[in-house]
């Protein structure tokens, strides 16, 4: 009888346990979507606009660069001397409008007691007319050869590291030709996958706290920023309703990462918020 009634307390305080877990549990927030996903971090390639052989290279592979920075500069001889003929081409040009432009206003004032005959007017004119558009053509050769110059450095467009260093100095590259390969530390993006049933469910904004499993390490936020409108591993052509279950719809997380603790591959553990959804029903 002692045996039994310690096996009865027993079997009280497990029952009792249970049940108590499942009262005081945390109920899962129907809000709340936790989805595993991976770090995307996007990648740059840096080049320059303009064709020239590279002068300097400023950073090697590994090192962080800050937005901004110089990063590469183009032997900038050749685009120099472009200016400096712009320059002279100008100059000439407008020196030749503005005699035309004298005589014109002289011929303009002795044609009415015929000291200029109207042919010799319109000429001038004609002159005057073809000299201004010649101007307005060499400030645009100007203003192209100064870009051009201009294009002979590049500089980070944000924050990164170089993954690799393509070329090397005194290598002759043509425009776009990439230089450097630069990984942006921020923002990134953490690339997940939707069930189908759950596609409905994840709208565009909706914000997002992702883990990571660094010990006691910081939430970051993020909003949702693509839905992919093509299932991924798509069994067949036509499915039935259970094959549909099995499809998943890839999605990406845009998340600041002002530390640069989030790094490509990196897992981690998003729980989105979800909002409201309305059923588009109406009471009258």
């Amino acid at each position: 009888m002692k045996r039994l009634l310690i096996i009865s307390i027993i079997c009280v305080f497990v029952v009792s346990g249970i049940g108590l877990y499942f009262l005081f549990r945390e109920k899962p927030n129907p809000n709340e979507l936790v989805l595993y996903g991976n770090v995307d971090v996007r990648q740059v390639d840096i080049a320059f606009r303009v064709k020239g052989r590279i002068e300097k290279l400023f950073f090697l592979e590994g090192e962080l660069v800050k937005k901004g920075q110089k990063m590469a500069v183009l032997d900038e001889n050749p685009y120099i001397n472009e200016v400096g003929e712009a320059k002279s081409k100008v100059e000439a040009i407008r020196f030749s409008l503005e005699n035309t432009e004298i005589l014109l206003k002289r011929q303009l004032e002795i044609i009415g007691v015929g000291g200029v005959s109207a042919q010799e007017l319109d000429n001038t004119q004609a002159k005057y007319n073809e000299t201004k558009a010649m101007l307005e053509g060499a400030l645009e050769e100007l203003t192209i050869a100064i870009e051009n110059l201009s294009y002979t450095q590049v500089c980070a467009p944000n924050d990164g590291i170089i993954l690799t260093r393509v070329l090397e100095e005194g290598s002759v590259v043509k425009e776009a030709d990439p230089v450097y390969t630069l990984s942006l530390i921020s923002p990134i993006w953490v690339r997940a996958y939707l069930m189908e049933p759950e596609l409905g469910r994840v709208m565009y904004g909706d914000t997002a706290k992702i883990y990571t499993d660094v010990e006691n390490g910081k939430v970051y936020e993020g909003k949702v920023g693509f839905i992919s409108p093509v299932a991924e591993f798509t069994p067949k052509t036509v499915q039935t309703a259970q094959l549909r279950t099995d499809l998943v719809y890839r999605i990406r997380i845009y998340v600041d990462n002002p530390d640069g603790v989030l790094k490509q591959g990196m897992p981690v553990t998003v729980k989105l918020n979800l909002q409201e959804k309305g059923d588009g029903s109406s009471t009258n």
